[in-house]
C-alpha cells in the first residue's frame, strides 16, 4: 500500500472583507490577492489567538449597528439647509435640492462638516469572536449549519469522532453537540431580529348559520422591517454599494439619459423632493422598503405543503447586490394562507374575506415603518456613518394573480390602468389612487366592476401609508408576464395550435416532434439547460422557460411561416433589451420598436387565437414608463424572489422534522441571518488560530460561476493544470489533433507574434525565415473566461466566469470541442468586430478552426448572424494558431435546420459536425445579447 499523503493545512485566510478563501502558502494567497483583490494589501503577520479551552461566554458582542430609535416626542429643531450638491454634472440645480441628504449627521441628527470622519464604532479586539471562542468555530458553525446543514444526529457523530482524535492532544472539539452549536448561534446577537405573530379572525357581519371559516384563526409570522431595514443598512459589505441620494445619471458622449439601479429612477427622485421640502425632513435620505411576496410549494402531495413568505429589500441597494442574493433581500414575513371547504371556497364573501386579510396583514407588518415616514429617524450605515433616515413604500414585486389582489382590480383588466378588458392594447389612463377612491365613492359596486375593474369593497394596504399608490408601485415581471407568460403560456402552445388547424392532427405531431428533436439537437453551452425530450414535458419551471427561450427560435425556422419567427424574435429582443444592465433612451427606442413589430406579427396567429386582449402581454407597454419611474427592471424582477424561495422556504422545510415545520423554518432563517450578519462583519483584522476549509460553490462548473471582484471587461486563461497524458511535442499534438500543418501555423503564429508592427503576410515569407518552435508543448482541455455580464447571474461587481472545453472525451461520453467568439476589431461594434472560431486545441499557444459569415448583416427572420465553416480553395479546413487573449468569450451555434426533418439518432454532440451553416445564438444569454446583435 503506498504511504498516505499528510494533510496541508489550509492556514492563510484572504484579508479582503467578506471574503472567505484559505490557503496553504503565501504563494498561493498572493496570486489570488491579485487576481481577484488587487487593492487589498498584504495580511499581517498573525497575531496570537486564544485557547480553544477558553470558557464559553455568552455575553453580548458590542452595540448593534444602529443607535436605539429616537424618541419622537421631541424632535430636534432641523438644521439650516445646506447648499445642494448635484448628484450629476447635467442634474437641474433646481430639482436637487435634497441632495445633502448624503451628508452624514451624529447620533443626536446633527449634520456634520463635509468630510468630516464617521463617529468611531465600538471595536472588538483582534481575536474577539464571541460568542464564538475563536475564528475556526465560527467556520465550523458555518459549514455545519450553512454550508451543509447536518442533521443533530450526524453533527453529534462527529463531534465525538473529533473528541476521539483530540483527546489524546487534551483538546476539544468545537462544539460539545448540536445543541451546543445551536446555542452559541442563537446567542450571535448581530442580525437579531426576533419573529412576532399575530392572530387575525373574521370580525364581519354573521348569517344565520355561520361558514366553517368565519370562525377559524388565521396566523400571521413576521418580523420587524424596520429592524431589518436597520441591518441592511449597517451591512458593511454594501458599503460601496448602496446609494442614499437619486440622482439621474447621462451619457457623457451625447447627454442622453440612461437608468440603472433603482435610485436613479424618477419615483426615487420625485419621492425626495417631496421630502426636501418639508423643513422637518429636509436634508434625509430617503430609504423605499421594496416588497415582494408569491405563494410556493415545498413538496408534492404531502398535506399542507404551501407558504406564502414575504419578502423585503431597500431601494438604496444597488441591483447587482439585490440580484446576487448578498443578504439585501430579506424575508420578513409567512402570510395566513385562509382556506376552507370546496363548498364555501367561492363564496363571495369568503373571497372578499381572503383578500382583506391579505391587505389588513400587510399593514399591520409594515406598521413599524409609519412613524419614519414623515418624522426622521438617525441610522448607523455601513460605512460608519449615522445618517437621517425617512422611509417610504417603494415597488411591490408580484404576479399578475397577486397585482389583482394588490391592486384591488378585478381579473384580465390591467391594474396600472383603465384600459377596457375586451382591448386592452388601446391602453388607457394611469390608474391611481385619487381616481379610484373618486369613482367608489360615486358609483355602484356593480358599476365599478363592470365598467372599470374595481372591486371597491377592498381597501390597499397601501392606503395606509404616506405617499404610496398602489397602482403606481407595482413593478415589472419578466418572469411571469413575459417569460412563462407570453413566451412560453402564449406564444409556444400557439405554434402547436396553429400547426394542428393548418396540416391536421397527425402532420402537426410529426412536425411538432421534428421540432422537439431541434431542440434536443442544440449544441452544448455553458448555463445552457438541455432538453432530452424536446420541449413536451408537463412541469414547467421559470428556469425551463428562459431554457427553451434560448434555442426555440432556430428550432420552428422553415416548419412556420415568417411571420411567426418574426413574432417570436420580436417578444424575445423585447426581453432581452428590457433585461440590460444599463437601459439608454436609444434602448427604450429598440423597445418600442420591438413591441410594435410584436403587435404587427402576432396577427399571424389570429387564426387559433379568439383574442390578443391579455394582461401579460399588454403589460409591455407599461414597461418605458416603469423603467423610467423605478431603473432597470433585472433589479425588480420577480426571479430575484422565487429564487429566494430556495434558501428561505424550501431548503429549511426540508431541514425540518415536517411536524409544525413553519416554527423550524423560522427559527432556521434567523439564525442563517445570524451567520450571514457574522460573516459580513468579523472582528478587526482577524486572524485565526487554527485552520479552516472554505467550502467551494455547491455547483455545476460547466454552468458558469459568479466572480467577486475587481469589474473589468474580461479576459481569459488557460486551465491551471496541463494534461499529463496528451502530446508533449508539436508532432505528437498534430498526429493526436489530426492537423498535419500544425507545425507550419505554429512558425506562422510566431512570426505575426515577433512582428506585430509589420503587416507582412506570413505566407509570402520564405520558409527558412519563419521562427521555429521544436520545444515541448502542454496541452490543456479548458480555458476560463472570466468577463463582465451584469445582466447574467453574476458577482456584485458584474462579473462571471465560463468555461470553455477543448477536450478528447467530456464527461467520458463524447469529444468536446466549444466555439468561441475572437475579437478581430475592438472598434466595431457587436458582431462587426468578432469572428467565431471553433477551438480543436488548447496548448501552450492557442489554435482555432475557424467559421465565416455568410452575411454582412444579421438574418431578416430570426434577427441573429450566420456563420459557416471556413475552408480553403483546395477543400481544407482553414486553420489557424492565435494568441490566447484574442478570445473573448464561448460562442453558442445553432445549426440552421432548414424544413427538412433531422435524423432521430442525432445527438446534441454532433450538431456542429453535422451542418454546414449555423445561427450565432444571441439569445443564449443576455451578455451574448449585448455582443452578437
Amino acid at each position: 500500500m503506498p504511504p498516505r499523503r499528510a494533510h496541508h493545512l489550509l492556514q492563510l485566510p484572504c484579508p479582503a472583507p467578506g471574503c472567505a478563501r484559505w490557503f496553504r502558502n503565501q504563494s498561493g494567497l498572493t496570486q489570488h490577492r491579485r487576481s481577484l483583490h488587487p487593492n487589498i494589501p498584504a495580511p499581517g503577520p498573525p497575531q496570537p489567538s486564544r485557547s480553544p479551552s477558553h470558557p464559553r461566554d455568552f455575553s453580548p458582542p458590542p452595540p448593534d449597528f444602529s443607535p436605539p430609535p429616537r424618541d419622537f416626542s421631541q424632535p430636534p429643531q432641523p438644521s439650516p439647509p445646506m447648499p445642494s450638491e448635484p448628484t450629476h454634472e447635467d442634474s437641474d440645480n433646481a430639482d436637487a435640492e435634497f441632495t445633502d441628504s448624503r451628508r452624514p449627521c451624529t447620533a443626536d441628527g446633527e449634520f456634520l462638516p463635509h468630510g468630516a470622519p464617521p463617529t468611531p464604532m465600538p471595536q472588538k479586539a483582534p481575536d474577539d469572536w464571541s460568542p464564538y471562542r475563536n475564528r475556526i468555530e465560527f467556520e465550523a458553525a458555518e459549514f455545519a449549519f450553512k454550508k451543509c446543514h447536518m442533521s443533530a444526529k450526524n453533527l453529534d457523530f462527529l463531534c465525538d469522532l473529533m473528541a476521539a482524535t483530540l483527546v489524546k492532544h487534551r483538546d476539544v472539539p468545537p462544539f460539545a453537540d448540536h445543541k451546543d452549536l445551536h446555542n452559541v448561534i442563537d446567542a450571535t446577537q448581530l442580525g437579531d431580529v426576533p419573529w412576532q405573530s399575530f392572530s387575525v379572525q373574521y370580525t364581519g357581519e354573521r348569517p344565520e348559520v355561520v361558514l366553517p371559516w368565519m370562525d377559524d384563526e388565521f396566523d400571521v409570522w413576521y418580523r420587524d422591517p424596520r429592524a431589518m431595514a436597520h441591518n441592511i443598512l449597517a451591512n458593511p459589505t454594501f458599503k460601496d454599494e448602496i446609494d442614499y441620494t437619486p440622482f439621474r445619471e447621462y451619457d457623457a458622449s451625447d447627454k442622453t439619459r440612461r437608468w440603472k439601479d433603482f435610485m436613479s429612477g424618477d419615483w426615487a427622485w420625485k419621492q425626495s423632493d417631496i421630502i426636501s421640502k418639508d423643513p422637518e425632513t429636509h436634508g434625509s435620505a430617503l430609504v423605499p422598503i421594496i416588497l415582494g411576496s408569491d405563494k410556493t410549494t415545498v413538496s408534492v402531495g404531502t398535506g399542507n405543503n404551501e407558504y406564502y413568505p414575504l419578502y423585503a429589500s431597500i431601494g438604496n441597494v444597488r441591483n447587482s447586490v439585490r440580484r446576487a442574493h448578498r443578504d439585501a433581500l430579506v424575508i420578513i414575513g409567512f402570510l395566513a394562507i385562509p382556506k376552507t371547504d370546496k363548498k364555501h371556497s367561492k363564496d363571495d364573501a369568503f373571497r372578499i374575506f381572503r383578500r382583506q386579510l391579505f391587505h389588513s396583514s400587510l399593514s399591520a407588518i409594515l406598521s413599524s415603518l409609519k412613524s419614519a415616514m414623515t418624522e426622521y429617524e438617525v441610522v448607523r450605515c455601513g460605512d460608519g456613518h449615522f445618517r437621517r433616515i425617512i422611509y417610504s413604500l417603494g415597488p411591490y414585486i408580484a404576479d399578475y394573480e397577486e397585482q389583482l389582489v394588490l391592486s384591488c382590480i378585478v381579473k384580465h383588466w390591467c391594474p396600472k390602468c383603465i384600459a377596457v378588458r375586451t382591448n386592452l392594447d388601446n391602453g388607457g389612463m394611469d390608474r391611481c389612487r385619487e381616481h379610484t377612491e373618486f369613482l367608489i365613492g360615486e358609483l355602484h359596486g356593480d358599476v365599478l366592476w363592470d365598467e372599470f375593474g374595481i372591486i371597491g369593497d377592498l381597501v390597499p394596504f397601501t392606503n395606509d401609508f404616506p405617499r404610496a399608490d398602489i397602482h403606481e408601485l407595482l413593478s415589472f415581471d419578466l418572469l411571469h408576464q413575459l417569460i412563462k407568460g407570453a413566451f412560453k403560456d402564449h406564444l409556444v402552445d400557439w405554434v402547436a395550435k396553429y400547426l394542428k388547424a393548418v396540416h391536421g392532427t397527425r402532420r402537426a405531431e410529426e412536425i411538432m416532434s421534428d421540432i422537439d428533436r431541434r431542440v434536443a439537437a442544440a449544441p452544448s453551452f455553458s448555463g445552457l439547460r438541455r432538453f432530452p425530450q424536446g420541449r413536451d414535458f408537463k412541469q414547467w419551471t421559470g428556469d425551463d422557460s428562459k431554457a427553451l427561450m434560448k434555442v426555440f427560435l432556430p428550432a420552428i425556422e422553415g416548419h412556420v411561416p415568417g411571420d411567426m419567427v418574426r413574432a417570436f424574435r420580436a417578444l424575445l429582443e423585447f426581453c432581452y433589451l428590457a433585461r440590460r444592465d444599463v437601459v439608454t433612451e436609444d434602448t427604450l427606442n429598440q423597445m418600442q420598436d420591438a413591441l410594435h413589430r410584436f403587435h404587427r406579427y402576432r396577427q399571424i396567429f389570429d387564426l387559433v387565437v379568439p383574442t390578443f386582449s391579455l394582461p401579460r402581454q399588454h403589460s409591455m407597454i407599461h414597461y418605458t414608463d416603469m423603467i423610467r419611474l423605478f431603473g432597470a427592471p433585472n433589479g425588480l424582477c420577480s426571479s430575484i424572489t422565487e429564487s429566494k424561495h430556495i434558501k428561505a422556504v424550501k431548503e429549511p422545510w426540508r431541514w425540518s422534522s415536517r411536524h409544525n415545520a413553519l416554527g423550524q423554518m423560522l427559527v432556521t432563517n434567523q439564525r442563517l441571518d445570524k451567520l450571514a450578519a457574522s460573516r459580513a462583519v468579523p472582528p478587526i483584522a482577524p486572524q485565526p488560530d487554527a485552520h479552516a476549509i472554505e467550502p467551494q460553490p455547491d455547483i455545476d462548473i460547466d454552468d458558469g460561476e459568479v466572480v467577486d471582484g475587481p469589474t473589468v471587461l474580461g479576459y481569459v486563461v488557460l486551465a491551471k493544470t496541463p494534461q499529463r497524458k496528451r502530446a508533449r511535442t508539436v508532432a505528437a499534438l498534430a498526429h493526436e489533433v489530426a492537423v498535419p500543418d500544425l507545425r507550419r501555423l505554429i512558425r506562422h503564429f510566431l512570426f505575426t507574434q515577433l512582428n506585430q508592427d509589420d503587416p507582412c503576410d506570413p505566407a509570402d515569407v520564405p520558409t527558412g525565415s519563419l521562427p521555429r518552435h521544436e520545444g515541448k508543448l502542454q496541452v490543456f482541455n479548458s480555458a476560463a473566461a472570466t468577463f463582465f455580464a451584469p445582466s447574467n447571474l453574476s458577482g456584485t461587481g458584474g462579473m462571471r466566469r465560463e468555461h470553455i472545453r477543448a477536450c478528447p472525451l467530456w464527461r467520458n461520453e463524447y469529444p468536446r470541442n466549444d466555439c468561441v467568439f475572437i475579437d478581430t476589431d475592438s472598434d466595431a461594434q457587436g458582431m462587426r468586430g468578432l469572428e467565431v472560431a471553433r477551438i480543436v486545441c488548447f496548448f501552450s499557444f492557442k489554435h482555432n478552426w475557424e467559421f465565416e459569415k455568410i452575411d454582412d448583416c444579421a438574418d431578416e427572420d430570426t434577427g441573429m448572424w450566420m456563420v459557416r465553416p471556413s475552408f480553403h480553395e483546395g477543400g481544407s479546413r482553414n486553420l489557424a494558431v492565435i494568441h490566447i487573449e484574442m478570445v473573448f468569450r464561448a460562442a453558442h451555434l445553432i445549426p440552421m435546420y432548414g424544413s427538412e426533418y433531422i435524423p432521430h439518432d442525432l445527438k446534441f454532440y454532433h450538431s456542429i459536425d453535422c451542418f454546414r451553416s449555423f445561427y450565432v445564438n444571441k439569445f443564449a444569454d443576455h451578455h451574448a445579447f449585448e455582443i452578437a446583435s
